[in-house]
């Protein structure tokens, strides 16, 4: 795994350099799979986020008669913590899934030997598109999912609060600090980076059958999660520490 690392560096390193066999119309083609055709299961399941955030906060937040502070819940869980997590959990298992199962099917079909074979690196011709797509599409994704969620949280709050809409926006900005929101972005990024690494590196590491392939496709989802997750935690313990 820290081999595989080291070459994905060392080919972002000469893409920056401008040397890496590197085609931006393929990266282009994956954003547009992962970015623009993902948004109506981001959508889907962070509005669903927002509206789960916002009845637990006022079944509990009435009985202070504080309804008025769900906008604050919604607002700072969605955009610090809810709204990148459940984006990059969902390009898991759809997006990392798929690197999975195309790296592996042409590892099958013999076509990454080929590529070596005429002294095409496939880590820069198959790998560094995908993880340059990812990690320049997540923020974008975690802005939208963060709109929607707190979409979602409004849609509760007029319903079953008697909060008017103004009054639940207004609250919403002066509870979102502007570091949290960069602090999200930046949490979305470094997810991408995950989903697009586990998926290229079990499927670069796939064995030469349909059934491997399919093991590889489930070792990609499970350790995006896993990967997520735990580098979530790591990123709470650390904005703790430091006051963020």
């Amino acid at each position: 795994m820290f081999t595989f690392l080291g070459e994905n560096l060392a080919a972002l390193g000469n893409l920056l350099r401008g040397r890496a066999q590197f085609h931006w119309p393929d990266a282009l083609l994956v954003m547009q799979e992962c970015g623009p055709q993902a948004l109506g299961i981001v959508a889907l399941i962070n509005f669903l986020v927002g509206l789960i955030l916002a009845f637990v906060g006022a079944t509990e937040l009435t009985r202070f008669g504080a309804p008025i502070y769900v906008a604050d819940l919604v607002g700072i869980a969605s955009v610090r913590e809810m709204g990148c997590l459940m984006t990059g959990i969902i390009l898991c298992g759809r997006t990392g899934a798929a690197f999975a199962a195309q790296l592996g099917t042409m590892k099958v079909n013999e076509e990454i030997s080929a590529f070596q074979t005429f002294g095409i690196s496939p880590v820069e011709f198959l790998v560094l598109p995908r993880m340059v797509a990812l990690i320049v599409v997540m923020p974008f994704l975690c802005v939208f999912a963060d709109l929607i969620s707190i979409a979602g949280g409004l849609l509760v709050s007029i319903s079953m609060l008697d909060v008017t809409a103004t009054e639940y926006l207004t609250r919403t900005i002066h509870a979102i600090q502007f570091k949290s929101f960069l602090l999200g972005i930046g949490k979305g990024s470094f997810f991408g980076f995950v989903v697009a690494y586990a998926g290229c590196f079990r499927g670069m590491q796939s064995g030469y059958s349909a059934a491997a392939v399919g093991e590889a496709t489930t070792r990609a989802v499970v350790t995006g999660i896993t990967a997520i997750v735990a580098s979530d935690g790591i990123f709470a313990v650390l904005c703790n520490a430091l006051h963020i």
